[in-house]
């Protein structure tokens, strides 16, 4: 019997995938059928590695490596996926965080920070999204097909109080996508997101080194654990797949209980 999550081919670009959830996205692509994956990361080291672990899978991998926040470089990524395979039919924006310059570690009071460390947030979260989709919809549209998939924080949904920014940001995103899906829809075409809360990942490991902090953290969840990268990416996967071609303009959070979505 068919997989409903068989991807049948299609070439996905991942941002963000040297690590945690985006390494777990694309590994998850490439035992469901994709017929090759770009690999971003802002590491060039990060993105080979990974690329190799998908080749030895039996999955064509490019890694390329750029900053997501310059859009000259992720428009140039796009032409290279489309150049090695053919096309990009997926888009996932998972890079995040503070990009290259800022661990979660950095993270100030709103009112003691300033444009210049705005920015940073801003660059990874809001106008990394917008970098990539203006990138790679000219040849969705043209094909008529296409699946793009955000990923926020429920820091966009809820707000959180020590970071301000990152939420604007993320917000943000999601908004982009649900304008998105209004305007691309006709062309098969959809855009959605998926809201994160706690994950294990390496961007969040310096923050979560405390098991006592972590136990109080958890007191906020209703599954008292955090999530792991494949949490992450099963939903990621199900949004890329066809078995989600009738949904589009949302956001799923896979966040533990941490919050609820009516």
């Amino acid at each position: 019997m068919e997989s409903i999550l068989d991807l049948k081919g299609r070439i996905g670009l991942v941002t963000g995938a040297g690590q945690g959830v985006g390494r777990q996205v694309v590994l998850h692509m490439a035992a469901h059928g994709a017929g090759g994956v770009v690999v971003n990361d802002f590491v060039a080291d990060r993105a080979a590695a990974v690329a190799e672990e998908l080749r030895a899978a039996g999955c064509k991998a490019l890694p390329v490596a750029c900053d997501v926040s310059d859009y000259a470089s992720v428009e140039a990524m796009v032409r290279q996926g489309a150049e090695a395979f053919g096309r990009v039919d997926i888009l996932v924006n998972n890079a995040g965080n503070a990009g290259p310059r800022m661990s979660v570690t950095d993270i100030k009071p709103f009112w003691e920070t300033g444009p210049e460390e705005w920015q940073h947030w801003l660059g990874t979260n809001l106008h990394g999204v917008l970098n990539g989709c203006r990138a790679a919809l000219p040849g969705m549209i043209a094909r008529k097909y296409g699946r793009i998939v955000t990923v926020i924080s429920d820091a966009g949904r809820v707000g959180e109080p020590h970071l301000v920014v990152y939420s604007g940001a993320k917000a943000g995103a999601a908004g982009t996508m649900r304008g998105l899906a209004k305007a691309v829809g006709r062309f098969g075409i959809t855009a959605n997101c998926v809201a994160l809360a706690a994950t294990n990942t390496p961007g969040v490991a310096p923050a979560t080194a405390d098991p006592e902090a972590v136990k109080r953290m958890l007191q906020f969840y209703v599954i008292r654990r955090m999530g792991e990268p494949s949490d992450a990416a099963n939903m990621i996967l199900f949004l890329s797949s066809d078995a989600a071609s009738w949904i589009t303009g949302q956001t799923y959070p896979v966040n533990g209980g941490y919050s609820f979505a009516v």
